[in-house]
C-alpha cells in the first residue's frame, strides 16, 4: 500500500508517495534527495541518521515515513541559518571533531538535541543532581551521546565540541 506524506525538510516543505514501509530515513535520501542523514547501520544502533524530528534528536532508520505525515525535520544541512553555522557546527569544526565525516551530520544533529535536553533539565543516567541544572561535565556528554558511533574514534574532540556548543 501506498500512502502520501508530506514533511517540512529544512524548513521547506515537501511531499511524496511512499509505500508504508519505507523508513523516513529512506523517504529523505531516495524519495527527496536529503542525503545529510547516513544509512549506517540500518538498525538503530550507530546514530548516522539521526536529525531532529518535530524538535526531537531521533534515528530516521527505524520510523515509518507515514507515521510521521507532517512533521518538521531538521537535518545537519538545515541547522545553519542565513549562510551562518550553528554553533555546534562551528564547534565541530573548531574542534576538529571529525574524520571521515560520515557521523558528522548525525552526531551534529544528536549533540544540538543534547543540548536542548540539557536547557529543558531532562536528567540522564550520569545526572548526579536531579533538584538542580544538569552540568554538562564530559561523563554527562559521552552518556547522552551514546547512540552516535564514531568509526574513526573522534570521540575526545566529539565530546568537548558538544561542551562548547553549550557555551
Amino acid at each position: 500500500m501506498d500512502g502520501e506524506v508530506e514533511l517540512r525538510v529544512d524548513g521547506e516543505v515537501r511531499r511524496l508517495r511512499v509505500d508504508n514501509r519505507t523508513t523516513l530515513l529512506d523517504a529523505l535520501r531516495e524519495g527527496l534527495g536529503v542525503t545529510s542523514p547516513k544509512k549506517g547501520c540500518d538498525h538503530g544502533q550507530c546514530g548516522a541518521c539521526t536529525v531532529l524530528l518535530d524538535g526531537r534528536r531521533a534515528v530516521t532508520c527505524l520510523s515509518f515515513a507515514v507515521a510521521h505525515d507532517g512533521a518538521e525535520v531538521v537535518t545537519a544541512a538545515g541547522l545553519a541559518r542565513d549562510g551562518e553555522r550553528h554553533p555546534v557546527q562551528e564547534a565541530f569544526l573548531e574542534r576538529d571533531a571529525l574524520q571521515c565525516g560520515f557521523c558528522t551530520p548525525g552526531q551534529v544533529c544528536s549533540a544540538v538535541g543534547v543540548l536542548d535536553e540539557v536547557r529543558a533539565g531532562h536528567p540522564s543516567v550520569v545526572t548526579a543532581d536531579l533538584t538542580g541544572p544538569v552540568d554538562l561535565s564530559a561523563e554527562e556528554v559521552r552518556e547522552r551521546m551514546s547512540g552516535n558511533l564514531c568509526r574513526c574514534g573522534a570521540y575526545v574532540h566529539i565530546v568537548e565540541a558538544v561542551r562548547d556548543g553549550a557555551r
